[in-house]
């Protein structure tokens, strides 16, 4: 397949690594500039961002959440076929505060209005370490699961055979507009769980108490003099959100 990813960070970068891995054929881009890529161990073509969204069949999003609304003079030059993938988080810490998602707006449904298209909501679950270290191959026990949502079937279930590809088992969240259950501050949420841990958390969620939870977490991890292991934050993450 096609890819076009635009964000060079830890999600984008290892996601255009294992599908190249993999013989896909990917190009990356970055907003800002190609000048924002030199220098960067990147797998993939680097190319400016009006050329990653040509000849493509899925392009994955993979910036910051406040940011999503600059693409939309890019995403309204993606052929109507093309799978669009978002994989950002509201963090209203590292960002600012988005009145709309504040007053309950889903994520994912904002963004999919700044952008002017569906989109399937995915990789955002998953811890950078996660999707660089933890892919193993279909049918292995313990495999970890990521959480797809969306309002195209068939979109999503072209999300779930990448998924597959780059080592993880994956659940059907529901519609986008389900698509909070998988943000941050939800039981599904970068606690790394199986296919069947995973399809119970996603039934745990609390709206009402994700965005405290979420913050809770930041708080905790703002805090600390000491540095944070994978398994520390995973275990934190489990923690909280379970509460």
């Amino acid at each position: 397949m096609r890819f076009g990813i635009i964000g060079a960070g830890p999600i984008g970068s290892n996601i255009a690594k294992k599908l190249v891995e993999k013989g896909h054929d990917v190009k990356i881009a970055d907003a800002r500039g190609i000048e924002r890529l030199e220098g960067k161990k990147l797998i993939g073509e680097s190319v400016i961002v009006e050329d990653v969204v040509k000849n493509i069949d899925v392009l994955i999003t993979s910036i910051p959440f406040h940011a999503v609304p600059s693409l939309r003079h890019i995403i309204d030059k993606v052929g109507k076929e093309v799978v669009i993938v978002d994989t950002s988080n509201y963090y209203p810490q590292i960002s600012q505060k988005i009145e709309e998602v504040e007053n309950g707006m889903v994520e994912s449904v904002w963004v999919s209005k700044h952008l002017g298209r569906p989109i399937i909501k995915a990789f955002n679950n998953l811890l950078a370490y996660t999707l660089e270290h933890h892919g193993a191959p279909e049918g292995t026990v313990g495999r970890i699961a990521i959480t797809i949502a969306g309002d195209d079937l068939s979109h999503k279930q072209i999300i779930m055979g990448v998924a597959n590809d780059l080592g993880f088992d994956s659940v059907d969240s529901g519609s986008l507009n389900d698509s909070w259950r998988q943000q941050p501050g939800t039981p599904a949420y970068c606690t790394e769980l199986t296919k069947e841990e995973l399809t119970i958390a996603l039934t745990k969620a609390n709206k009402e108490r994700a965005p405290f939870l979420r913050d809770q977490v930041m708080e905790k991890l703002a805090a600390s003099s000491d540095s944070f292991s994978f398994q520390d934050v995973v275990n934190l993450n489990r923690e909280t959100f379970n509460s």
